[in-house]
């Protein structure tokens, strides 16, 4: 590899407006079809140096498969992933500083119609049928850890809220913005798992989501070159909480059909949830709190154990 080589690398991240909202200053505003915006905006922010990066949005539990079953190579350069699934990929991966999604005093919620007989996170039992956004989130293991043994639907996150009001399951663990908008739909919330956890592990923070990146790197492009990608993640989220205004106009142009985007109010709620001081630099408190999250799972059998984990 000469200095004027360029690398490209796929960077793969889920379809929230945290998630989305990280990764525009290393390739500029893009259009859906990702072609860059008109003017200064549409092109990186940063120095990226020989580095290129594609982006793709993919769903958290659709990218913790593909992390821990990825054929002959790792699918992604750089993926989100949920800290639970941190386990299986461990050799492959490493933990950027940056990067991550952490619940302080907050985090993933169960709901349930408004007229269920269900009222509290003690209610949940073995005859409780729970809708899921995946088995390899965070999100279901720590309600594992609360209410061991319940029946569960796996599905897409976004369908959650439907399930729970049409009946095809007895409650609904809640991701991504529908944290903040199930009362639309006439959901009433029974739990907040990031609540039990603050209390359960008196005041930690709750690990949610993870960046990583593939050890290979290093081995593909020269020794060092994880820190210096790991730094340019940083980098990019500095610059993203930096430019506020470019950063809504991102998630406007990129809404889709996200209605709920719509409303600056709830956006910023959001974002100051899941892009704050621990999205930054998760430092010890964040690697501590992967940790004990990792080793509970490990000791009631819903993670193989990790020990302590490198974040770079």
């Amino acid at each position: 590899m000469t200095q004027t080589d360029t690398i490209t690398l796929s960077l793969a991240h889920s379809p929230d407006s945290d998630d989305l909202v990280m990764w525009w200053p290393l390739t500029g505003i893009t259009n859906p079809d990702g072609t860059p915006i008109d003017g200064p905006l549409g092109q990186p922010q940063l120095d990226t140096g020989p580095f290129r990066f594609d982006l793709v949005a993919r769903d958290v539990q659709e990218l913790n498969e593909l992390a821990i079953n990825p054929g002959a190579d790792d699918p992604y350069d750089i993926t989100a992933i949920s800290c639970a699934a941190y386990p299986a990929i461990a050799d492959r991966y490493l933990i950027t500083r940056s990067g991550g999604s952490f619940g302080e005093n907050y985090g993933p919620k169960v709901v349930v119609a408004a007229d269920s007989g269900l009222h509290s996170l003690d209610d949940l039992d073995a005859s409780v049928k729970i809708g899921v956004p995946g088995v390899n989130t965070s999100a279901f293991l720590t309600l594992n850890l609360i209410a061991p043994g319940f029946k569960f639907v796996p599905m897409l996150f976004s369908d959650i809220p439907g399930a729970v009001k049409n009946g095809d399951v007895d409650a609904g663990l809640l991701i991504h913005e529908a944290q903040l908008t199930f009362g639309d739909s006439g959901l009433r919330q029974i739990g907040d798992i990031g609540q039990w956890w603050h209390s359960d592990t008196g005041g930690k923070p709750l690990p949610l989501g993870l960046n990583v990146v593939a050890r290979s790197l290093d081995e593909r492009y020269g020794e060092g070159t994880c820190q210096r990608v790991a730094d340019l993640l940083t980098a990019s989220i500095e610059t993203a909480v930096r430019e506020k205004d470019a950063s809504r106009m991102h998630l406007q142009i990129n809404k889709g059909d996200r209605t709920e985007w719509d409303d600056p109010e709830l956006v910023d709620k959001y974002l100051s949830m899941y892009v704050s001081d621990l999205t930054l630099d998760m430092g010890d408190t964040g690697r501590a709190a992967i940790e004990l999250l990792l080793g509970r799972g490990a000791d009631a059998g819903l993670c193989d154990s990790v020990g302590s984990v490198e974040i770079i």
